[in-house]
């Protein structure tokens, strides 16, 4: 069973060392997720439990063991392989109890790391083995994430969040699931994503979804850049017309080092970098999780080589996400700590961080606007 309502327990995929930058503990810092799975973001004892009522077989008995297990799975360098891994969330997410409870514990988690508004990814096109229809699903979704949010309101805090209704790349319910998307566009769904293996099944695949999104004004974000380069890039901007990508990462492809000296980096920018700067597309990047699939290994193999910096200091509108934080055993304060001590980022660089995603949310102009000044709020109470 759940725990009992109004219960904030410490997440158990949280690390008990506090993330420190310039000597404040980030955790009680506001901060916006933009880039979370659902399916990517439960707790290990969650899935013990689940996994018992519908007699699962798991790899580990102990919580503890199976939160390591997951991540080291995940540490392929693959993101094929790193896929792999949702086999097990996603077995445990097929009933409106499983998917309720995830999702409530999943605002908890959220709220405990400082979060002020998320947006929670997932597909529920994966969620229907035991009989929910597309429709129970995201119903059931929601009401756990409502419940989160009346919980942390019960405890003195607040959280506001909505659903990105997710589509797999590789499947053909892309149509089915866009208007899925927006039927549950006043209950909750604030946006459409596409997701899954992305070399091989570019967004074109998917032209007709996106066409009806654009004619019903709901916002698109598109995974591209992270397993495939450039070219899915464009395919997301142009016929995705993606608002945001998601990670993004390899946007960096088209950017060429000219020169460097001991104080400066001297680039040019392609066509298509420019054009992502100038249009202040957001790219969701996620950096531990990039490391783990093998999305930076162009550039190379620690945190330290990541472009993030190189597409902050470019001016790109960047922000700093978890993908999944049960696979990549981080929270978005981790992720920021991870930053600044690779980079030499300060509370102000966080900051900029946060108005980024604030600004890239798809709520609407005016609750952006607050967002913002929530924000900048926070940071100015350390």
């Amino acid at each position: 069973m759940s725990p009992e309502p109004g219960r904030q327990e410490p997440p158990s995929n949280l690390s008990h060392a506090a993330p420190l930058v310039d000597g404040v503990d980030v955790r009680t810092l506001p901060k916006v997720s933009l880039h979370d799975h659902l399916d990517g973001g439960l707790r290990p004892q969650t899935i013990i439990d689940l996994a018992d009522e519908i007699d699962l077989d798991l790899p580990e008995s102990d919580a503890d063991a199976l939160g390591a297990w997951f991540e080291k799975q995940s540490n392929s360098g693959s993101l094929v392989e790193y896929l792999k891994t949702f086999d097990i969330t996603t077995a445990v997410m097929q009933t409106h109890y499983g998917l309720a409870r995830v999702a409530r514990e999943f605002v908890l988690d959220l709220a405990a790391d400082g979060v002020v508004y998320g947006e929670v990814r997932w597909a529920p096109e994966q969620h229907l083995g035991r009989g929910l229809s597309l429709d129970d699903a995201v119903e059931a979704v929601q009401s756990g994430l409502e419940q989160g949010v009346a919980d942390v309101r019960n405890g003195g805090a607040d959280i506001r969040v909505g659903q990105l209704v997710t589509a797999m790349r590789h499947a053909d319910r892309a149509v089915e699931i866009a208007e899925l998307a927006v039927r549950h566009r006043d209950s909750g769904v604030v946006g459409f994503d596409i997701a899954g293996a992305e070399a091989g099944f570019p967004p074109a695949n998917h032209r007709i979804a996106f066409d009806y999104l654009a004619e019903n004004f709901l916002p698109v974000t598109v995974h591209a850049g992270e397993a495939d380069g450039l070219d899915s890039i464009r395919g997301a901007l142009f016929d995705g017309r993606a608002l945001r990508l998601g990670h993004g990462v390899r946007l960096a492809e088209d950017i060429t080092i000219e020169r460097q000296d001991d104080e400066n980096i001297y680039v040019s920018l392609g066509r298509l970098s420019q054009w992502v700067k100038d249009r202040e597309i957001t790219l969701e990047l996620s950096p531990s999780s990039n490391l783990q699939t093998g999305a930076i290994a162009a550039w190379g193999d620690e945190l330290v080589d990541h472009p993030f910096d190189l597409l902050y200091q470019l001016g790109f509108r960047v922000t700093v996400n978890t993908d999944n934080r049960l696979m990549s055993a981080t929270t978005i304060s981790r992720e920021l700590a991870l930053l600044a001590d690779a980079f030499g980022y300060d509370l102000d660089d966080l900051e900029t961080f946060q108005v980024n995603a604030a600004r890239a949310s798809f709520l609407p102009l005016e609750d952006r606007e607050d967002l913002v000044e929530t924000i900048a709020d926070g940071f100015d109470e350390v």
